[in-house]
Parts: C-alpha cells; sequence; structure tokens
C-alpha cells in the first residue's frame, strides 16, 4: 500500500492509537509496523485473532505483560560467549517468568472459551524455568548479587563483615579517647576510596601517624587512615578483590546457562510481542467501541452505522452505505462544508483498518473487501515547491491512479475535475469516471458539478448521493443521502438571509429551465423522503409502545393470576382444615354411638354410619386444578367445525378448513384469516348437527366493492413500498383477486428489484411477471395470487 494513501487517510494516526495500548517493546514495534493486507486469507486470521483477543478481554481481561522486555540483544552476547551484567541476567530471568506466566493464563482461558489462535502461538512458548531458577538464586530483585550464589561468596563476605567491624570497632575506640577526640573535626568514622578513614583537624596533622586519603574544601580537616588500621584495611581490601573475581565467576556461570537457551528464548520473544500486539487490537476495539467487520474478495462494502475513528464520538455522524452490489460507483453532489470529504475518509480508512485485522467502529453485520490497493485524490494538493497549481497537482495524481489501478482496486476522488474552467472541468471529471468505471473498480467520487448528476443517472452501475442540509437552520447534517442527487441550496439560503426577492427572482430567471426542473425534483424527492422518515419513525415509536404496553399488561396478568391463585389455595387449606377438624369430630362420634349400640342393643345400622361417613368425605372440597394455558387436544387433532381462540388478538373463531398440517383457515366473525395452528388455543369440539349461526361461513367480496387492483408506488423508497405492497396483497386477497399490478417506473431499478424479491416469497404470490407494452412494460409488476 503506498505510504502516500496511509498518510492521506491518516492510517498512521490509527497506529498511534493502537501503540499506546500494547505493555511491551516488541508489541509497540509490531503496532508501527502494521500495513494493510491484500491477502484475504491472511486479513481473515489477522481479524480472527483480535477477535480472540476481544473474547479474553470481554471475560478474564487483558493479561499483564510486566517484566517481559526485549532481552534479545542480551541473549545474542551470551550466545557468543560474553558475560552479561545482573541487569541483563535479572531481565531475562524475569521475561522467561512473564511467558511461562502467559502461557498459563491462555491455557486456563483456552479451557473455557476456545481460542485457538492464542492457544496455539502460547503453546509454542519454551519452558526453561531451570534458567530463571538458577538466575532468581543467585541475584535479588534490586539486581545485587546474593551472599547464597556460592559458597564462596558467603565465606569471602562473611570475612568482610568481620573485618570491617574489626577496623570500626578499633576506630571506635580511638575516637572516644579524650586525647584523641579533641584533635577531631567530628567524632565519627567516614571511608574514603574503599579505606576508612577519620576528620582530624589539620593542625594535629604531625600528632598523627598513617595515610592522608583526602581533605575538606577548605583544607581544615584532613581524612587519615591511621597507622594502627592500615594492615587491617589492606586485607580488607585482598578480602573484596577476592569478592570480584567470585561475583565474575558466578556472572560467567548464568551468562553461560543463558547462551545455552538464546535461540528458543529469542523466538519467545517474538511469540510474546505478537501476543502481545493481538490484545493491543483488542483493546484498542474496546475503547473504539469497534466490532468485526465480515470480509469477502468481491468487491462488497457495506457499512452499517460507520463512525470515522478520530472524530470524537459525541460529534461524529453514522454512516450507511453500501457499494458493490447493484451498483460500483457513487457520485456525492452538492455545496462544500457538508461533510463528503469525510465521507471520503471514513470509507477509505476503515478499509484500510480491515484489511489491517482491526476491527472498525461500525453496528454489528457491516461488510467489508479485502481490495488489492486502495488510491486516493483527497484535499488540496497544490505543491509551490515544483509549481503546480491545485489543478494540476490534482490531475498528476489522477493520472498516477489511471495507470495504476485494477479491477479489484478502490478509488476516492475528492471534488474531481475542479480548480479549471466549469466547462471543461466537468466534461473531464466525466471522462476519468467513465473511464474508472468501465474498468468495473469500486469507485465514491464527490464534485461539484451539476452535469455529473445526469451522469450517475443514465449509467448502470453508478447512482447519485448527496450530504443532507438543513435550509431551515443553514447548516448540514452530515447524513450521506444515496439515491438523492445534491442541491446547491443557494437560493434557499440567500432568501433566508434576506436577500432582496427582486433579486433572487432575477437570478432564478437566469438558470436555465431545465437546471430548475432538476432542482425543483431533487427538494421533491428530500421533502417525499424527509416525510416517509419522519412517519416511519413515528411508527416505530407507536409499535415499541405497544410492545412495551403489552409486556406491561402481560405482567400485570400475571401478578393477577399469582395472587388469585394464592387466594384460592389459601381459601381451599382453611376449608379443607375446617372440613377435616369436623370429620374427626364426626368421627369421634359415630366411634361413640357405635359403642353405645353394642353395649346397649341399639338398633343402629351399620350402612346408616357408612353413608354418613360418605357425606362428610364428599363435603371436602377437591383442590382446585390450574388451568392449562393449552388445550389437551393436541393441535393436530383439531378438526373443522372446533371453536378455537388466537390468544394473540384475543378473538375466538371456528376452523373451517385445514391447510396441510401446519395451518387452518378460521372464520372470527366476518373475517377469515389463515393461522398457524400452533397459535391456536382449542376451546370446544365441533356439534354432531352445529346450529346454523354457529356454522363457518365464508364471506365473499366482490370486485364491485372498491378493492383496488393497482398500487402507485414511484417516489417511494425501498422499505415504505414494502410495507405498502404487504397491505395491498392482504387487501387483495381478502378481496378475492386473482390478479394486481404494482407500478414502480423505471428508474435505476432498485425498487424493481426489491419489490421483486418480496414477490418471489410471499405466500399469497401464485407468480409475477413485467407488464406488457399496453400495461406499462418494465414500470409494472403484475402479480397473480393465489
Amino acid at each position: 500500500m503506498d505510504d502516500k494513501i496511509l498518510h492521506t487517510l491518516e492510517y498512521r494516526k490509527i497506529l498511534n492509537k493502537l501503540v499506546q495500548h500494547a505493555q511491551t517493546s516488541m508489541g509497540k514495534q509490531a503496532s508501527e509496523e502494521l500495513r494493510p493486507s491484500g491477502d484475504f486469507e491472511g486479513v481473515k486470521k489477522l481479524l480472527q485473532a483480535t477477535d480472540e483477543g476481544a473474547t479474553v478481554d470481554r471475560l478474564k481481561g487483558i493479561p499483564t505483560f510486566g517484566g517481559i522486555s526485549d532481552i534479545r540483544p542480551a541473549l545474542k552476547r551470551a550466545s557468543i560467549g560474553g558475560m552479561l551484567g545482573t541487569h541483563e541476567l535479572l531481565a531475562v530471568g524475569n521475561t522467561i517468568h512473564g511467558g511461562r506466566r502467559i502461557k498459563r493464563f491462555v491455557a486456563a482461558m483456552h479451557e473455557e472459551e476456545k481460542v485457538e489462535i492464542l492457544f496455539a502461538l502460547s503453546d509454542l512458548l519454551s519452558e526453561q524455568k531451570p534458567v530463571e531458577d538458577a538466575i532468581k538464586a543467585c541475584i535479588s530483585e534490586d539486581a545485587d548479587i546474593l551472599d547464597t550464589a556460592s559458597q564462596e561468596l558467603a565465606n569471602i563476605r562473611r570475612e568482610l563483615r568481620g573485618g570491617e567491624a574489626r577496623i570500626r570497632e578499633k576506630l571506635d575506640s580511638m575516637i572516644r579517647s579524650s586525647s584523641v577526640a579533641k584533635m577531631l573535626q567530628d567524632q565519627l568514622i567516614t571511608i574514603r576510596g574503599d579505606r576508612f578513614v577519620i576528620p582530624v583537624k589539620a593542625e594535629y596533622r604531625s600528632h598523627f601517624g598513617g595515610i592522608v586519603h583526602d581533605q575538606s574544601g577548605s583544607g581544615a580537616t584532613l581524612f587519615i587512615e591511621p597507622e594502627s588500621i592500615v594492615a587491617m584495611n589492606n586485607k580488607l581490601r585482598e578480602t573484596r578483590l577476592r569478592e570480584e573475581r567470585e561475583i565474575e565467576i558466578i556472572l560467567h556461570r548464568l551468562s553461560a546457562l543463558v547462551g545455552g537457551i538464546a535461540e528458543e528464548t529469542a523466538y519467545d520473544i517474538d511469540i510474546l510481542g505478537e501476543l502481545d500486539f493481538i490484545f493491543a487490537k483488542a483493546r484498542l476495539a474496546r475503547d473504539m467501541k469497534a466490532t468485526q467487520p465480515r470480509m469477502n474478495d468481491r468487491g462488497y462494502l457495506k457499512l452499517r452505522k460507520g463512525r470515522h475513528p478520530l472524530i470524537p464520538a459525541e460529534a461524529v455522524v453514522p454512516l450507511d452505505v453500501e457499494l458493490g452490489n447493484q451498483y460500483s460507483s457513487i457520485i456525492v453532489t452538492g455545496p462544500n462544508t457538508g461533510g463528503k470529504t469525510v465521507t471520503l475518509k471514513t470509507i477509505g480508512l476503515l478499509s484500510l483498518m480491515s484489511m489491517s485485522g482491526l476491527f472498525i467502529p461500525a453496528e454489528e453485520g457491516s461488510q467489508m473487501c479485502v481490495f488489492d490497493a486502495i488510491y486516493a485524490d483527497i484535499g488540496d494538493e497544490q505543491s509551490i515547491e515544483q509549481s503546480l497549481s491545485t489543478f494540476s497537482s490534482h490531475m498528476t495524481n489522477i493520472i498516477s491512479i489511471l495507470k495504476r489501478m485494477t479491477p479489484k482496486s478502490l478509488i476516492l476522488l475528492d471534488e474531481v475535475g475542479a480548480g479549471t474552467d466549469p466547462a471543461e472541468g466537468s466534461a473531464l471529471a466525466i471522462a476519468i469516471l467513465e473511464h474508472i468505471h468501465r474498468l468495473e473498480c469500486r469507485m465514491v467520487a464527490t464534485t461539484h458539478y451539476s452535469e455529473l448528476k445526469a451522469y450517475a443517472y443514465e449509467r448502470k452501475g453508478v447512482i447519485n448521493a448527496s450530504m443532507e442540509f438543513d435550509v431551515e437552520t443553514l447548516s448540514p447534517t452530515y447524513r450521506l443521502l444515496v439515491g438523492v442527487p445534491g442541491r446547491s441550496n443557494a437560493f434557499a439560503i440567500a432568501e433566508r438571509l434576506g436577500m432582496p426577492g427582486s433579486i433572487l427572482d432575477h437570478a432564478r430567471g437566469e438558470v436555465k429551465e431545465e437546471d430548475m426542473r432538476v432542482e425543483h425534483m431533487i427538494a421533491s424527492l428530500e421533502e417525499n423522503r424527509l416525510r416517509a422518515e419522519n412517519e416511519r419513525e413515528k411508527a416505530e415509536l407507536s409499535r415499541r409502545e405497544a410492545e412495551e404496553f403489552k409486556r406491561r399488561q402481560q405482567q400485570e396478568l400475571e401478578k393477577l393470576e399469582s395472587q388469585r391463585d394464592k387466594r384460592l389455595e389459601k381459601a381451599e387449606k382453611e376449608a379443607a382444615d375446617l372440613v377435616a377438624k369436623a370429620r374427626k369430630e364426626a368421627e369421634e362420634i359415630i366411634s361413640d354411638l357405635r359403642r353405645l349400640a353394642m353395649e346397649e342393643g341399639a338398633s343402629v345400622k351399620e350402612h346408616k354410619l357408612i353413608e354418613a361417613r360418605r357425606r362428610l368425605d364428599e363435603a371436602q372440597p377437591a383442590p382446585r386444578q390450574k388451568q392449562p394455558v393449552r388445550s389437551a387436544k393436541a393441535p393436530q387433532q383439531l378438526q373443522p367445525g372446533d371453536e378455537v381462540r388466537l390468544p394473540s388478538v384475543n378473538q375466538k373463531g371456528y376452523i373451517v378448513e385445514l391447510s396441510g398440517t401446519k395451518e387452518a383457515v378460521v372464520q372470527f366473525g366476518i373475517m377469515k384469516m389463515k393461522v398457524n395452528i400452533a397459535d391456536l388455543e382449542f376451546m370446544a369440539s365441533a356439534p354432531d348437527n352445529p346450529p346454523p349461526a354457529k356454522r363457518a361461513t365464508t364471506l365473499k367480496r366482490s370486485r364491485d366493492e372498491n378493492i383496488r387492483s393497482e398500487l402507485d408506488l414511484r417516489g417511494a423508497n425501498l422499505e415504505e413500498a414494502l410495507l405498502e405492497t404487504d397491505r395491498f396483497i392482504d387487501e387483495a386477497f381478502l378481496g378475492n383477486l386473482g390478479q394486481i399490478y404494482i407500478i414502480h417506473g423505471k428508474g435505476t431499478g432498485v425498487l424493481r428489484s426489491g419489490i421483486q424479491d418480496y414477490l418471489r416469497k410471499h405466500k399469497h404470490v401464485k407468480s409475477y411477471r413485467l407488464g406488457n407494452y399496453n400495461e406499462g412494460g418494465a414500470g409494472v409488476t403484475v402479480a397473480e395470487l393465489k
């Protein structure tokens, strides 16, 4: 990819954001060197790795790479026999430990949620714990050699501590002496050049033997090593030299261990840098609220609510655009400051990001393409150094693009043909765009020239677009309107600002009548679009309110039914307790009567006692059974004539006939509907001889009842057209119309294709065709209903 394109589309600023999320110098270097790839399979793998990193971030959080550093220079020196310092060896030990920690983290994550690429990378990390343990046993966290590094070093340092203690004891007794104390500047022991000394006043130099090692700046104090400890200091010095030699031996031994694993560890550093780089991409995606795009290599691009990543979230206007399906080129017309250049940069930058394996700030379901190259001519290209005008610089850049582009390239042109005579500039712009379009490149171009509106309208595969402008506030909304050519709005703006009407009338008279008709047509299109959007928003709001009301009603109903059931259960329990108590008392009375009868020979009959107990049993209420949501009768057992209920509309009706095993025709009052059997509740079986008022009847409507057979959709967008078509087909079906006419016009073919796709899947449509010559031709679709 050309570095100039990366600079034009501000790709480097994205990499700067990525670098900030990397934790290691290796990850930062990989982030700085990231470039878009034209390899489709390679890009898919890069995005999969980013997706796995985002999964880890979402479930566990990004692992820390603390302690891991780029130790490759130290490894190389150790591999050729060099001796490493304590700080270098400590860095090696910490990096080995950090790599092992990352490996365990990814392995544990892989057991919970499969992260194939991350696991495969981390599994390649080598286990060098023996070397790590050897380093940690010899070097402290402060990079000091520990006494335990070797037995010899431990003995030497024990001697050092003993020698220092004896010297301090000797000097301590000396400076506490009254005869010596008066000759000292301070009663303290200090060190000069690894030798223990005491501060003596200069005038008492002759009273002290030994060696003078230093003096104060004023010369009033001499730092003297007394003769009595010279031998002891000499011995201490020899011990320190032995310590240094032993430390060198230890460092050589540890360096040799590191040299033995240098090759494997250097490979581990590359893997750790790659893992850090993947997690940095995941963190960038989280910060940008970005999603993974679906990639293709067939030149198809679809952005859903795409946002420019360098514009603050509260200021950016989301972009919806589709390219490469019904049209391969978009011509964006309209005045300056509307956001045309930002639109170009957004498309280009998000394409570069996706081809680099980065998530893009857009909604789920966005699709991006792997292009072999992206070429852009954006911004003011005037060059003072090369004595080139803006027009010349643009032409030089465009000529270079025309030489290098291929059918798999994305071309972004800003203000094509600008900077010269309008007539020549528009003609040149049309010629350039036509050449690029014939090569089947994917192209988005912006222009001021109104002539290009007609060009886009007349060419198959090319579509007009514009940036929305609010005339009421005299400000752009920065929304891209695909399918609507741009307007200059010059007269409207001037009128709003207070321009005299006579001047405006004169100005309008200077404009060609054909141009005015085009402007009026555009204004009408825009007005209809705004009205349709408002209606759609109101309908969406009403739908959401209805759903919320239904949800609340359902919750209240469930709450009431629950409370009712609990109260009934409580009442039944209380009644059962009362009956049980009465039964117990009755049993006792019956028992007493039976006993008396046996004792006194009374004629109390046994069958009367049994009858009394039976009446008691019947007095106890049976527990209330909860009503099932559905009838016990299975849906497949429903028969014509059965009484059923449709819960979704709370209506009762009768089954007229069964349509297969899944649908039934049900009569609700005067209306007959085809309903899924699974959505019905059985109420009662069909009587053997149903009365006439209960029989299912079919209400047939004739063509004389003002049922429409034509639907005019010209001027509507696809979404509005599909809603009207669905409503129209239902009315025609209920009215028993056999054939209907849908008028969509010829236009770009978008409306015709969308309606015919919808008819092909509709259950009430038997077939469809384009109108004959006397029926409207390609501007009308004729549908036969079942």
